[in-house]
């Protein structure tokens, strides 16, 4: 329930909408084709938590099978990842906000949304499991009644709108590249963004009693769930509505229900979509507190971010991604129209770098396997090493295609070069405060 209340955010809620009405319904083949590429990152996962099971999940993974560096980078990355991903769910809740409270600042929704999630993450690890279970709980079912109500909608040829709910909206409007299949293209970073948080569920095998059990389970439970939820849900939305009737301004549930006329049901909808967003940034906090104390334990991050409580929360850690979050609210006061583009778009690179690093450590572990230096678990990356190839090859795509897109895109793509130049200076001066005799020798083959 962590994993897919963390991955069922403002992805879909929010971000499907604006991609509806820029790409049309090729959103549909976007999502399909991201979801089978999470498929293989999330069995690639499954394969390294059942190899050891571990709260850094795969920070230590790579410090295991690529080198300390890799565990510093990746760590950072996923930081980076979640910051910004944080930044964009503020950022959501202030824009659903709006529909209720319209001449309300959204840095100051923003804002108090943060104080709240920091709050109920200090207080215990039990408090978030149980909220988050019941965050879950909402969005899971909202999602499964709107499968059930639009796939009834769409057999009545109910009027919505003034539009007919028809099979015949997802192609009868320009085909299924009504902007092309460049357009379509540039679709793919804010749909894997989409998919990020399904990685939470390896973040807390290290929490989970009897994992070697529990997570298989876990991990084909989220991926099919999650397939049938985002290209379910996609695929409905462009049978309801005519894929132009979309905006990026409200969640395109919300404007399929609000569309129905019937009253208080877009209201309904909007408080769900608003716990939605609440719940994957508190998914947000939970990781990163756990990631960056992991970090701190090897003395790559700062000592506060290592400290716990007497409840067993990682202050240090929630605190330290807190005073991120703040620069988001910064940016809602700046560029409000632009802030959740740019969030995402950042974020992607989190998400690819983290999926990227999953991938090569089963790689990693494949081959120290057919090596006879470790025992490969019998819960596996189907297909591999083509499926690990292939994977890696499609989030170079991802990343690529980034510079011809949006402004927001073009901003993360050349943040490149920047993120790397102070991970690389990070890590040399993590290394230099490191005795010598501590300093591990890393070597590539």
């Amino acid at each position: 329930m962590i994993a897919i209340g963390g991955a069922i955010g403002v992805g879909l809620f929010l971000g499907a909408g604006g991609r509806l009405a820029t790409a049309g319904p090729s959103l549909i083949l976007a999502y399909a084709v991201c979801g089978l590429a999470a498929f293989f990152v999330m069995r690639a996962l499954g394969e390294l938590v059942l190899h050891r099971p571990v709260s850094g999940s795969f920070v230590e993974y790579a410090r295991e099978f690529i080198g300390p560096w890799a565990g510093f980078t990746s760590g950072w990355l996923y930081w980076l990842n979640w910051a910004m991903t944080g930044i964009a769910e503020i950022t959501a809740v202030a824009i659903y906000m709006h529909k209720w409270f319209p001449d309300l600042p959204q840095w100051i929704t923003a804002l108090v949304a943060l104080a709240v999630l920091i709050a109920i993450n200090m207080l215990s690890v039990k408090l978030f499991g149980e909220l988050e279970f019941w965050f879950s709980v909402i969005k899971v079912t909202a999602i499964v009644v709107f499968l059930v109500v639009g796939v009834g909608l769409v057999i009545g040829n109910a009027d919505i709108g003034g539009t007919t709910a028809s099979v015949s909206n997802t192609l009868g409007h320009g085909g299924l590249f009504p902007a092309g299949f460049g357009i379509a293209l540039m679709t793919l970073q804010a749909v894997v963004f989409a998919y990020s948080a399904i990685e939470l569920v390896g973040i807390a095998a290290g929490e989970t009693k009897d994992p070697e059990k529990i997570m298989p389970r876990a991990i084909n439970g989220v991926v099919y769930r999650i397939a049938i939820f985002y290209v379910g849900s996609v695929l409905l939305l462009t049978m309801l509505l005519p894929w132009d009737h979309f905006t990026g301004t409200e969640s395109p549930f919300v404007t399929v229900f609000s569309a129905l006329g019937i009253p208080a049901v877009g209201d309904i909808m909007n408080a769900v979509v608003l716990t939605a967003a609440l719940s994957s940034c508190n998914s947000g906090l939970y990781s990163t507190g756990r990631i960056l104390r992991s970090l701190a334990q090897k003395g790559e991050a700062p000592a506060i971010t290592g400290r716990m409580n007497a409840r067993h929360v990682p202050y240090g850690g929630i605190l330290f991604t807190g005073v991120a979050y703040l620069f988001g609210v910064v940016l809602n006061y700046i560029v409000p129209k632009e802030a959740f583009d740019i969030a995402i778009a950042v974020a992607s690179l989190g998400v690819v770098s983290t999926w990227a690093t999953l991938i090569i450590c089963q790689l990693r572990l494949r081959k120290k396997a057919l090596a006879g230096e470790i025992q490969r678990p019998s819960y596996r990356m189907p297909g591999a090493p083509y499926t690990s190839y292939g994977t890696l090859a499609f989030l170079a795509l991802v990343i690529g295609q980034m510079a011809f897109a949006g402004t927001a895109e073009k901003i993360a793509f050349w943040s490149i070069p920047v993120v790397a130049l102070i991970l690389f200076l990070g890590w040399r001066f993590v290394k230099s405060r490191q005795p010598v005799e501590q300093r591990d020798l890393v070597t590539i083959d």
